[in-house]
């Protein structure tokens, strides 16, 4: 109805139009108009929504790791594939299954693990050790906070610990590891013919030849439909604005923001670890608390923390270390471990203290007082990121009045950029595959070609071309795709035709030799006749690099030949040639001449390749288990 009343504003149909959304509103209340009661899930995994945020986050994620990889060289229009939008919320849906199942079985990532995980992330660490003032000016430039990155890593372990302990269980047997390696080892010989691309039998191609193909295939000499466009072009960076604030303003915000410029109290701590063994019992905890009871009394006796922290802590991560936890703050540990960390006094040692983990000895070495900057330290930064959000707030501003403006006339761009002091730009024209200028951007050319503009002569949404930069644009002239003549294509139609008759005669021709071949028996007998050389290969692996990968593939993909009788076919090497390739005979590897290291390299392979396929069968078998709901309407609208 939108689409009715932004291309006839006025008339019958508007006034009944109008009419009907009052009685709506007369009925239902005009709230209901601007409160969603729909879902904004793009899916529903058991009771759990995957919200549209959450997978719109993660599929832009996706888009800079695929940028990343292919150096921005990937077709940005790739992303707006159906597939791909579903392949990113396969793996989404994948790891909440598992984290409902971990839920289930009471499989929890201990809170050693979470921080052994941070403390190893590079982007983390100077000079090759954590460091946590790094940590936390990297967490607060994306908006978080120690918290909700350590809950981020816990999810992200716990959804490959369930895979990781069933991928554990792969057995792979002494036989397997044989039949495996005499695979891998594998020699092929063979024989081939070459079978070059052949010269046309005739150029001769008569005029009715071309017509008639021209005919047939007229829809390949096209001229490609075209557009040109009108734009207008919103970009932030181009925006006149002052972007110097007073002194007052500056203030008012440090006030208002003070807590960012506050560093917490920290406190340098080690410990000593003991775990409760066996089922958590009351028991099992007496042996617990009495075994570090025993080494807090070796502490007071005068032994070094950090020599018994090697000899007795359960905590792999820092038992090494001498039980060093690094520098630690509220709010980034374990609640038991925190409070008792936090009541000590530099130098001092806590008795065992009872945590999600076991029992804790801490020692406090020493405390990094909290601080806070003043204003005149921060006064550039301040200054910087009032600049930022003043011209975001103003690129945001005018992006909503371009966008109502060119929404309420949809038949021309320029009231808008006359009230907004900006230039109707144009193109040239450009079909489908884009353009130069803006043109080239595959959301400009989708936008152009879709029916709201193409069609219905509209004024398109707003059209983002990178980071706070947008167009709206409308088509200023369109032309539909034409026959190119005759004339003007004749020698490709010709070159067409002739190059068919190459292809048709070089199959021709190796079908013709394979059956000569199979009726004389003989490859050399055949290929003398037609003037032809027979090239062989002898124990020739799998990775031969020294040979046409084509024969190798293919080779290596026929069957064993059956006592004496070789086997052949025709491979295609691709440019109208081909090959007669015969296999005359397969060596397997001999496992028996290997060493210890290359088969236990073989069974780490095997061992992989059957947990990874457990581990596949696992989350099977758990979506099977579950109720799954995808709104595909809601995805491919992202």
């Amino acid at each position: 109805m939108l689409q009715l009343l932004r291309g006839k504003k006025s008339g019958f149909l508007v006034k009944v139009a109008l009419v009907l959304i009052t009685i709506g509103f007369s009925f239902f209340g005009i709230e209901s108009y601007f409160v969603s009661n729909a879902s904004m899930a793009v899916a529903k995994v058991g009771g759990t929504d995957i919200t549209q945020d959450q997978f719109r986050d993660r599929f832009n994620q996706y888009r800079q790791r695929m940028q990343q990889m292919t150096g921005g060289t990937l077709d940005t229009s790739y992303f707006d594939n159906p597939e791909v939008k579903r392949q990113v919320l396969d793996q989404m849906i994948n790891e909440q299954v598992l984290l409902a199942a971990n839920e289930k079985l009471g499989i929890t990532v201990p809170a050693s693990q979470v921080r052994r995980e941070i403390m190893d992330i590079q982007a983390f660490q100077n000079d090759g050790h954590f460091d946590p003032d790094q940590y936390r000016v990297l967490l607060s430039s994306q908006g978080m906070s120690p918290l909700m990155f350590e809950d981020r890593v816990r999810q992200d372990l716990g959804v490959r610990e369930l895979p990781s302990r069933i991928s554990a269980t792969a057995l792979v047997t002494e036989t397997e590891v044989d039949a495996y390696l005499r695979l891998k080892d594998q020699l092929r010989d063979f024989r081939y013919v070459r079978l070059d691309r052949p010269e046309p039998a005739s150029t001769e191609v008569s005029d009715d030849e071309i017509e008639t193909y021209y005919r047939e295939h007229q829809s390949e000499f096209m001229v490609p439909e075209r557009v040109a466009l009108d734009y207008v072009e919103l970009d932030a960076e181009k925006l006149d604005i002052d972007l110097t604030p007073d002194e007052d303003t500056l203030k008012e915000r440090y006030e208002k923001e003070k807590t960012r410029f506050v560093s917490p109290e920290e406190r340098l701590a080690s410990h000593i670890l003991v775990k409760v063994e066996g089922k958590g019992t009351p028991e099992d905890q007496k042996k617990a608390l009495a075994r570090a009871e025993a080494i807090e009394a070796e502490l007071k006796a005068g032994k070094d923390f950090a020599e018994l922290a090697k000899a007795d802590s359960d905590d792999l991560g820092s038992k090494n270390l001498g039980g060093d936890l690094g520098w630690l703050e509220k709010g980034t540990t374990d609640e038991a471990f925190e409070n008792a960390l936090f009541e000590l006094k530099k130098g001092e040692v806590s008795a065992p203290v009872l945590g999600s983990e076991g029992y804790h000895i801490i020692e406090l070495r020493d405390v990094r007082p909290g601080t806070t900057r003043s204003f005149e330290e921060v006064k550039p930064e301040l200054e910087r990121e009032y600049a930022e959000s003043e011209r975001d707030r103003q690129y945001a501003d005018k992006a909503g009045r371009l966008t109502d403006l060119t929404y309420e006339d949809p038949s021309s761009l320029e009231p808008a950029a006359q009230a907004l002091g900006l230039k109707v730009q144009k193109t040239p024209l450009f079909s489908r595959e884009g353009g130069t200028g803006i043109a080239a951007n595959p959301a400009v050319v989708k936008a152009a070609f879709s029916e709201g503009v193409l069609v219905q002569k509209n004024n398109s949404d707003p059209v983002e071309l990178g980071p706070n930069h947008i167009a709206v644009v409308r088509v200023a002239d369109h032309q539909a795709a034409t026959p190119k003549p005759l004339e003007e294509v004749r020698t490709a139609v010709r070159d067409r035709i002739l190059d068919t008759r190459v292809a048709s005669q070089a199959k021709e021709r190796a079908d013709a030799l394979l059956a000569a071949v199979d009726k004389d028996g003989s490859l050399e007998q055949v290929a003398e006749k037609d003037g032809l050389k027979v090239e062989e290969q002898h124990g020739v692996g799998r990775e031969a690099a020294t040979v046409d990968s084509a024969l190798v593939n293919a080779a290596f993909a026929m069957s064993r030949p059956a006592g004496n009788a070789a086997t052949r076919r025709i491979v295609d090497l691709g440019g109208d040639s081909y090959a007669l390739l015969q296999l005359d005979k397969v060596t397997d590897g001999d496992p028996a001449k290997l060493d210890a290291r290359t088969r236990e390299a073989a069974r780490n392979t095997l061992r992989e390749a059957a947990g990874s396929e457990s581990a596949r069968a696992l989350v099977d078998a758990l979506r099977k288990d579950t109720k799954i709901t995808v709104y595909e309407d809601k995805l491919q609208d992202l």
